[in-house]
């Protein structure tokens, strides 16, 4: 799908512009990096704790690419809640942005280790310590739908958070069953004339850790070809903004978001 788009754009991160190809080629060498520095096998488990931007989507990418399963850890954590997620799945490796990374200082990780990219820099730069070498050059697993791909964690409402696993074909069938249901909305639209007039485009508002954005939004986006506006944090006005700016055709989030945005005072000052 990136190959397809690979001229699209495809990740906004405030000034950091993407299209697809970067994105691509960025997590290619990202995962090679893994695989020739980090030691990254086929089921490795490899964590993400950040908050959202163009480097988790890339991280992400890349670990799936290097055979590692790409463990989303719940962002709003504190050091505890971390250090407890990471023993029980028992990561190999996490990526984390300093925010996160701080909050684990004096919690004990055991053999995991611990990677801190800089959210400012562009992907090559954030992670340039973890490429190094010809890592573009480094050859990549060869990858079955029985293989692991995901753990998500659970709300731990009635206890303590469990991580729960996907396979690849479990979340590529996932994907495809929303791209099916949105084909079949553009179909419907489209024959009565109320087809969107802009290029695909979603409004990330809501935290890359969740099945909601990952799925969704995140991996349905590649088959659509569709723009990733990332926020990087919930406010009603500036996400008229860039609904505006971006021209955002695809919103999705908790009810309260869609109540602020219907009941905000300065909705009329912004195109929606």
């Amino acid at each position: 799908f990136c190959n397809q788009n690979k001229d699209a754009e495809f990740l906004v991160d405030g000034d950091l512009r993407m299209t697809f190809g970067d994105a691509y080629a960025a997590a290619r060498t990202l995962a090679g990096g893994l695989i020739a520095n980090k030691g990254i096998e086929v089921g490795d488990r490899v964590g993400i704790g950040a908050r959202n931007s163009a480097n988790w989507v890339v991280a992400y990418m890349g670990i799936l690419m290097a055979g590692g399963v790409a463990t989303l850890l719940n962002g709003w954590w504190q050091g505890s809640e971390f250090a407890e997620a990471i023993a029980l799945v028992d990561c190999k490796l996490v990526l984390a942005d300093p925010k996160r990374a701080a909050r684990l200082e004096g919690h004990d990780i055991g053999r995991t280790e611990l990677f801190i990219y800089d959210n400012a820099k562009p992907p090559l730069e954030a992670f340039a310590d973890l490429i190094g070498g010809a890592a573009a050059e480094m050859p990549l697993p060869v990858l079955t739908g029985d293989d692991k791909a995901t753990i998500l964690f659970t709300s731990g409402s009635t206890g303590r958070s469990k991580g729960a696993w996907s396979t690849h074909r479990a979340v590529v069938q996932a994907t495809m069953n929303y791209v099916g249901a949105t084909l079949v909305l553009l179909q419907l639209a489209t024959a009565r004339g109320e087809a969107p007039k802009y290029p695909p485009s979603t409004l990330m508002n809501v935290p890359l850790f969740h099945v909601t954005a990952e799925v969704p939004m995140l991996l349905q986006g590649f088959a659509l070809g569709r723009k990733l506006v990332l926020m990087r944090k919930w406010d009603a006005e500036e996400a008229m903004r860039l609904i505006e700016r971006e021209r955002i055709t695809y919103f999705t989030g908790v009810p309260l978001m869609s109540i602020e945005l219907a009941t905000h005072p300065k909705r009329d000052d912004y195109d929606l």
